[in-house]
């Protein structure tokens, strides 16, 4: 696919569709999907160039310091809880996608961060895109695909909180993004390269997650990895496996929950320390463990340990973990030497943990996820 060499239109500080479609009503209204010949893609619906705040000061830069690679979609989550999709009475729709969770937990910790990945020519994927210029992330990385929609889940939430997915992407656009579309100066200027496993499922997205890790890492840049394990995505278990472990031993810095831990060693304790270990390779810089509640534990070659967390009445887990890897990437991204020092590290991921608690007392991942100061309020109530 061909994609056009010059930004859209800007009006009112806002990039416009070169060719926005018709409007009947005050609305827009989108052709159906065609096996035509592929239209040109726009490489992004908003300005390119760096971002600014409300207040005039310097927004998004143009090299941030964490690049985050993957999907981007629309979560929609039931109003109650502990009901099936079929039973809730309504649902409110909200941002969403593990990586692009984290660039924004990211800008609004004040960190600066930037999303690469692929969305569809249409009003959720306009909506994606602006929700992430209007929380400072840059976008410069975001694709529009007119021949896929964007992605969209359902989320149904348990009376405990937790939750379980029914996905529409078949495909979606996050799953059409080739390697040639590749922003790859964008990856090489980072200090920080996350990803996750969603990405490597089906092709051309696997061929393309797969050219920008190693972009990173050729370049030098810290490589961070949370697997994200969604099993009704894959073929099978086996697959799911495969290909999580696929890419473990080019990460630094590794995060993972305690099922991952049972999952990806087919059934071992994920809190026996032994076990845990085996999934440590020589690149590892850090494994970090989520415990949800509990807190998470580190380990390094150096130490290992864990840090209690914030407890919260849960009312949508949504975003939990990926809140999590913001507060850790944007305190690294700050200081690479918290790797080397325990006591240092401990109060990042103290503070990691506070910020994924945080997101868990709201719907929704984005709309829930903690600017620096509400972490700075609940940090005097962690658990020593």
């Amino acid at each position: 696919m061909a994609l056009r060499a010059a930004s859209p239109p800007c009006a009112a500080g806002r990039c416009l569709p070169s060719s926005p479609p018709p409007r009947v009503g005050g609305r827009h209204f989108f052709r159906p999907l065609s096996s035509a010949a592929p239209a040109p893609l726009r490489k992004s619906a908003v300005c390119t160039k760096a971002i600014s705040n409300s207040d005039g000061t310097p927004g998004t830069s143009d090299s941030p310091h964490v690049v985050c690679f993957g999907e981007l979609l629309i979560d929609f989550v039931p109003t109650v809880s502990g009901v099936s999709l079929a039973d809730a009475p309504a649902f409110k729709k909200a941002p969403g996608g593990a990586p692009a969770n984290v660039a924004v937990g990211i800008a609004r910790l004040g960190g600066s961060a930037a999303f690469i990945g692929k969305v569809g020519d249409d009003e959720f994927g306009y909506m994606l895109s602006d929700m992430l210029k209007e929380n400072n992330v840059n976008n410069q990385g975001l694709l529009f695909d007119t021949h896929a929609r964007t992605a969209l889940a359902f989320v149904t939430l348990r009376s405990d909180g937790e939750r379980e997915f029914m996905f529409y992407r078949n495909p979606s656009a996050d799953m059409l993004l080739e390697e040639k579309e590749l922003d790859l100066d964008l990856i090489r200027k980072a200090k920080i390269f996350h990803h996750g496993s969603i990405s490597l499922i089906t092709e051309p997205c696997k061929t393309a997650h797969i050219a920008a890790s190693k972009a990173a890492k050729d370049a030098g840049v810290l490589i961070s990895y949370d697997p994200n394990l969604r099993l009704p995505l894959w073929t099978s278990a086996d697959d799911a496996r495969d290909g999580i472990l696929s890419i473990w031993d080019t990460a630094d810095l590794i995060k993972v929950s305690a099922e991952e831990i049972s999952f990806l060693t087919n059934g071992e304790d994920p809190y026996d320390d032994s076990v845990v270990k085996k999934l440590i390779h020589p690149n590892t810089k850090l494994l970090l463990v989520t415990e949800g509640p509990d807190g998470c534990r580190y380990y390094s070659k150096e130490f290992s340990g864990k840090v209690g967390g914030l407890k919260v009445t849960a009312v949508d887990t949504t975003g939990a973990g990926d809140a999590f890897v913001a507060g850790i990437l944007s305190q690294l991204a700050a200081d690479f030497s918290l790797l080397q020092d325990e006591a240092r590290l401990r109060e990042a991921l103290k503070f990691a943990n506070i910020c994924g608690a945080l997101t868990v007392t709201e719907r929704g991942a984005i709309p829930a996820l903690p600017t620096r100061q509400q972490v700075a309020d609940a940090l005097t109530n962690v658990v020593a």
